[in-house]
């Protein structure tokens, strides 16, 4: 299945983060002819074969496209369905709407300056789509439909560049594709989606960023040249990403403190697989320039940026502008004011956030997210006989996140291999997975009591996808292995996606508000105590 690209062929790296052993049997292939035997130079960069345009084209995206066209099928179709607005739709639906007719977010009465907790650009995303189609069900969700579709095309493709492999490319968006919890929040107007797929982008500018740089490295080296003037376009792509993603939500920058120092890891194993002495004080002295501005400038221009409709705002509209303003002042200390208001505003935000502890019948414990043991109900209505095509005496309709069980609870033990190959091998891949991980969990640990929910995680799905997709690649051995041990992997990695198929459609009644029997609905909620601060309260449509 490695057939693209060799990028384990020829030993391990020994910056101990970017190549793994060369026993490693993951996407590892050698090819007739490639050259062997000559050193840090070549191990850089393995040789790979140059795919025919046809070859390409068919293998490269007919493949991540139609993967991407059945997770857009899901997510469009009932787009509509349930009506009206579903949790947390009727505040980031009505913020939209507002910053349609105004350019900042008013309070609950649209008769002065509200105070928002998030930053604008998932707002806008979703405004757009209003923008579009109206105010209605559609227009408030049609823009996390496209960005959860578009989420999936990503993903394809970024595994299928660390992997070489495009069945495995293919393997990680069809799971991205049938998780439960992706689903459901591509079908909402919540700000997740979004965040999940500037994150994804990032981190995908980042891994072709590493290639390409990787290729630079190994022609320095080769001419003996000292200096190129390249500008890191892909990296500088990446900091524009997670600006985005910072101008979605707060909790991005979890992700740009972990890409930091994946990037600069990366750098420093470049250098040192090309044979450069002393590495990490080269790559640092050549590239401070583009991590300055690819981690920082562009990242707080991007989330400034997004917050023009407040800056263009006044008193009446936008909350805290021209706090500080005094009488008589002059245009430049009306300017300081805006952006004293502007500062405090970002301050009382964070105050919030911090101090954010109010009882939730769905609220949840990080250590809870990969167990699914509290999702969270949307939408939920009881059905009679006659009402909406119920055919039993009672039925339920419900919109319930979580996320898929045979994908999810999977995950934990391949984040144990993933871990391992790290610690044994030096997979690079691996160290990007765990980062990925790590970063949209870990900081959660340590947010003590504060409210949260399981939709947290939703930007971790990703690479927990991806940590399924190397240990895939580990059941299904490289391209020369003896025929029995490809034909197990292949049916070992076709059952467990048969089973994730299975368990998608199995739960689709309860992710995408269809009316079922109560008993069918209760057959499918698999954990059935529920409490919250110690009182029962089983009579809820949770999971748990």
């Amino acid at each position: 299945y490695a057939a693209h690209r060799p990028s384990l062929a020829d030993g391990a790296d020994p910056a101990g983060i970017d190549e793994p052993a060369p026993t490693m049997t993951v996407m590892a292939t050698t090819y007739a002819g490639a050259p062997t035997g000559t050193g840090a130079l070549d191990r850089s960069r393995p040789p790979r074969p140059a795919p025919t345009r046809f070859v390409e084209l068919a293998g490269g995206w007919l493949g991540p496209l139609l993967v991407t066209a059945l997770a857009a099928y899901l997510r469009f179709d009932r787009l509509r369905i349930p009506s009206g607005h579903i949790f947390d739709e009727v505040y980031y639906a009505k913020d939209a709407q507002s910053l349609l007719r105004h350019g900042v977010e008013l309070n609950a009465q649209n008769k002065g300056p509200g105070f928002v907790v998030h930053p604008t650009l998932g707002k806008w995303a979703i405004a757009l789509g209003e923008a579009v189609f109206g105010n209605n069900e559609l227009g408030w969700r049609v823009a996390a439909a496209v960005c959860g579709s578009l989420a999936v095309l990503l993903l394809t493709r970024i595994a299928r560049r660390m992997t070489g492999s495009t069945l495995l490319g293919c393997f990680a968006g069809l799971l991205l594709a049938l998780d439960g919890l992706a689903f459901v929040q591509s079908r909402v107007a919540m700000l997740d989606v979004f965040l999940m797929f500037w994150v994804l982008a990032a981190f995908g500018c980042l891994v072709v960023d590493r290639d390409r740089y990787r290729d630079r490295v190994r022609d320095q080296v080769r001419d003996h040249l000292r200096r190129r003037t390249d500008v890191r376009w892909w990296r500088l792509a990446a900091g524009g990403c997670l600006g985005a993603a910072a101008a979605t939500k707060w909790s991005a920058v979890y992700y740009l403190a972990a890409f930091v120092v994946l990037a600069i890891g990366w750098d420093v194993g470049a250098r040192r697989g090309a044979g450069t002495e002393r590495p990490a004080r080269s790559a640092l002295a050549a590239e401070w320039r583009t991590l300055l501005v690819a981690f920082v400038v562009l990242p707080a221009a991007v989330y400034t940026l997004s917050w023009t409709g407040w800056f263009l705002g006044d008193v009446h509209t936008a909350y805290d502008h021209d706090v500080f303003v005094r009488a008589g002042q002059d245009p430049f200390g009306h300017v300081l004011a805006v952006i004293g208001g502007w500062a405090k505003y970002q301050w009382e935000a964070l105050q919030f956030h911090v101090h954010l502890d109010s009882p939730h019948p769905y609220k949840s414990q990080p250590w809870t997210w990969l167990l699914l043991a509290r999702p969270v109900s949307y939408f939920y209505t009881s059905p009679t006989m006659g009402q909406l095509g119920c055919s039993a005496a009672h039925c339920s309709r419900e919109v319930l996140a979580i996320g898929t069980p045979a994908i999810w609870w999977t995950s934990i033990p391949a984040l144990l291999a993933v871990g391992w190959l790290w610690v044994s091998r030096r997979d690079w891949r691996a160290a990007a997975v765990l980062v990925g991980v790590g970063a949209g969990l870990v900081p959660w640990f340590a947010a003590g009591k504060r409210t949260m929910f399981l939709f947290y995680a939703l930007p971790a799905l990703p690479f927990l996808i991806l940590a399924l997709t190397l240990c895939a690649g580990l059941l299904l051995g490289p391209a020369a292995a003896a025929t029995w041990r490809r034909c197990g992997g292949a049916v070992a990695v076709g059952t467990f996606t048969l089973l994730v198929t299975l368990n998608f459609f199995y739960l689709y009644p309860v992710l995408a508000a269809k009316v079922i029997p109560y008993a069918d609905w209760y057959d499918r909620m698999w954990f059935h105590t529920c409490t919250s601060a110690g009182k029962n309260v089983e009579s809820a449509p949770c999971w748990i």
